[in-house]
């Protein structure tokens, strides 16, 4: 049953490699195989599907008592080639995460031919498995004992008719079905992958790997979080409460406490940050998993998150442009790291002022990385129907067919400039076929007609750079466009920000018109800003304007 995979061995150089696996068992394999195309870099869709094949494996070989089969000689001998066609797959997707020599090897139609023929040769497996158990009379009763009390999954694998039963536990949402077997539209990174059990051994090899990053007692957790008080409740994640809390050497820490509606998915996809080490991202300092509670443990950053701060009267104030300014060049910084530096390229899809915390110092930091996902290359761009993140910092594309990219995360930053400038919000129009957001075409407008001091936060009064704020939100429009095409790589902007003037080319496209006729044209939403000396009255519509009012008032007698 050799595959031309094996073709492949030698090229790859994974003697060693083969070596280090061969003391591991099938299910072990299955699971190795799946986590490695969570992050593959190339070839990545060829990758997730290769792992989707292998994981129903897994859920066959969960039916089987393999140490019995083992020792039968009808048995072993295609339980050993199963071995060596999951160890095959592991090293082809491994080499997709590879970014050297292995990358410019098997670039092309031959490396995506190879994992298909590994594809093609799992598929047999799946159809001899049930062949093999039924050699395994010893326990047969057991198994249907089994099956009874936990329910099976009925897949039709061919024209014949032919059934194999999948234990609801370990069996993957199949869609799709068609000429090949088991060939769906079903996307990995969307569904719940791992059980509590793979999870801990996920987080135990990244402990491993990850320099920094630590097993935390569940006694620790409790004493830290005074049992989970409610007093000690700071804010809300992706997937679950954050409370504060200090460790036993004084250390002040943030931990994030998975609900039990939270996917596996999110708290995997948030164990990214293990990796990851950069002034403007958070950092993840451990984990705990003890019974069903999935706990991961942060660095507490003292003055909470953005949001707090860019919507609040009376914070706001505390944000001068200065500060503003750094903040903004911070998350470029974070995101240009994301997206070029990091281990592989990753897209935050939910970049917003709620997921911005700020140290003591009002330093940046890149947060809640649930949504969060790997792709295959700078350029690629990737679909979901599970839609996630926040209205008005969404990418067009993203919002209405599911597709993302680096250029998905740009979108974001832009709206994110806009309103660390403006201290507004940006409001999502959808009865009037609105892209892109209130907030943006006013800006537009206010650029094209040289009034950007217009769209100054009023609590900055006059207190910042004219060019500071001309070049930031200039920067903020390229972003922002509609297009991804249109939009700059977060290298660009960073260059841009970092620059004197900004060429005339670089000019943003006008916003698309948006559909008259609506009963919600003429919303009209009001901010009125108060000092001792001058109340600032910001007037704004879905109309492509602005008005502002300054009334001076008389000095207090």
């Amino acid at each position: 049953m050799a595959s031309p995979s094996s073709s492949l061995w030698g090229a790859l150089g994974q003697a060693s490699t083969m070596a280090q696996l061969m003391g591991v068992d099938a299910l072990g394999l299955v699971s190795m195989v799946v986590q490695a195309a969570l992050v593959a870099r190339r070839h990545r869709d060829a990758c997730m599907r290769l792992a989707q094949h292998v994981e129903l494996v897994g859920g066959l070989l969960g039916e089987l008592e393999l140490a019995e089969l083992m020792r039968r000689e009808a048995t072993r001998r295609p339980l050993e080639q199963l071995g060596g066609a999951l160890r095959r797959c592991y090293a082809l997707v491994t080499a997709c995460q590879d970014c050297g020599y292995l990358r410019r090897l098997l670039l092309g139609a031959r490396m995506a031919e190879e994992l298909r023929a590994a594809q093609h040769e799992i598929d047999m497996f799946i159809r001899l498995i049930p062949l093999i158990a039924l050699v395994d009379n010893s326990t047969a009763d057991s198994r249907r004992v089994k099956q009874a009390d936990e329910g099976v999954l009925t897949v039709v694998t061919d024209s014949s008719n032919r059934h194999i039963r999948i234990p609801n536990k370990g069996a993957t949402k199949l869609c799709g079905i068609g000429e090949h077997p088991f060939v769906g539209k079903v996307d990995l990174r969307e569904q719940n992958i791992v059980d509590i059990e793979e999870l801990v051994e996920l987080c135990t090899r990244m402990e491993e790997a990850c320099a920094g990053f630590t097993r935390f007692d569940f006694c620790q957790i409790l004493d830290a979080t005074e049992n989970f008080s409610e007093k000690m409740i700071v804010g809300w994640g992706g997937f679950g409460k954050v409370y504060k809390g200090q460790l036993p050497g004084g250390l002040n820490v943030a931990i994030k406490r998975a609900d039990e509606h939270a996917a596996m998915l999110e708290v995997n996809s948030e164990l990214q940050l293990a990796k990851l080490q950069h002034a403007n991202v958070i950092r993840l300092l451990g984990w705990c998993i003890h019974g069903k509670e999935r706990i991961l443990v942060y660095d507490f950053m003292q003055n909470g998150s953005l949001d707090r701060y860019i919507y609040d009267r009376t914070k706001g104030p505390m944000l001068n442009w200065s500060k503003r300014f750094k903040i903004i060049t911070g998350l470029t910084e974070g995101i240009v790291y994301l997206h070029k530096h990091s281990m592989f390229w990753l897209v935050h899809r939910d970049l917003k002022p709620h997921n911005v915390l700020l140290d003591c110092n009002m330093i940046p930091k890149i947060a809640d990385f649930g949504s969060a996902r790997a792709l295959s290359s700078d350029i690629a761009e990737e679909h979901t129907s599970r839609v996630v993140g926040t209205s008005g910092y969404k990418a067009p594309e993203y919002a209405s067919r599911g597709a993302y990219s680096l250029k998905t995360d740009v979108f974001s930053f832009g709206i994110l400039v806009l309103v660390i400038i403006s201290g507004r919000k940006n409001t999502i129009l959808d009865k009037q076929g609105d892209t892109v957001g209130d907030l943006v075409r006013d800006a537009w407008h206010m650029w094209k007609d040289q009034r950007l001091h217009e769209l100054v936060d009023p609590l900055l009064g006059d207190g910042y750079e004219v060019a500071e704020i001309i070049r930031c939100a200039q920067v903020a429009l390229l972003c922002a466009q509609e297009d991804p095409a249109d939009r700059p790589a977060m290298t660009d902007v960073a260059a841009m920000l970092n620059s004197e003037s900004i060429s005339s080319p670089m000019e943003p496209k006008q916003p698309a018109a948006l559909i008259h006729g609506c009963a919600e044209r003429d919303t009209t939403s009001t901010y009125v800003g108060q000092s001792s000396r001058t109340i600032d009255i910001t007037i704004t519509s879905s109309a492509p304007m602005s008005t502002r009012v300054r009334i001076i008032l008389d000095p207090e007698v």
